[in-house]
């Protein structure tokens, strides 16, 4: 069996802690211990979000050439990732060069987003960046 994720609102709660319940019950049937975790569930990043993550990726990676390299968009989405999440691990990569490990935007959320489209913004004026669509801050 896989594990399953049970999301619960004001309006659902009680339905989905029942179906919660039932779900690990199909464990303890097995005699299998069952872990249960409760947080608070924070929104992902928007659409909206991830549009404007990438046209800036995209602005960055036309304009701004890195230690010799022209890095595409999803190695700058990377990089300012990496920059945000402190304390990431960098390795040697199995035929060469390094990877730094952890360093997707997947998991980000709404606040975690917004920060990093700060570092972009901080960035691109460091390099004179001239952004596709006007600067709004409100990300």
């Amino acid at each position: 069996m896989n594990a399953q994720v049970f999301i619960l609102k004001v309006d659902n709660a009680r339905d989905r802690m029942k179906a919660a319940w039932d779900f690990a019950c199909q464990f303890l049937e097995l005699a299998k211990p069952v872990k249960v975790v409760v947080c608070e569930n924070e929104p992902q990043r928007t659409l909206d979000q991830n549009a404007k993550l990438n046209a800036m990726c995209g602005d960055v990676s036309a304009q701004v050439e890195w230690h010799g390299q022209w890095l595409s968009k999803d190695d700058w989405r990377h990089m300012f990732v990496a920059s945000y999440r402190k304390g990431q691990k960098v390795v040697p990569g199995i035929d060469g060069g390094f990877v730094v490990l952890g360093a997707s935007s997947r998991d980000l959320r709404v606040k975690e987003c917004a920060d990093v489209i700060e570092i972009i913004y901080a960035f691109g004026s460091e390099h004179d960046v001239e952004w596709s669509e006007p600067m709004e801050r409100a990300a």
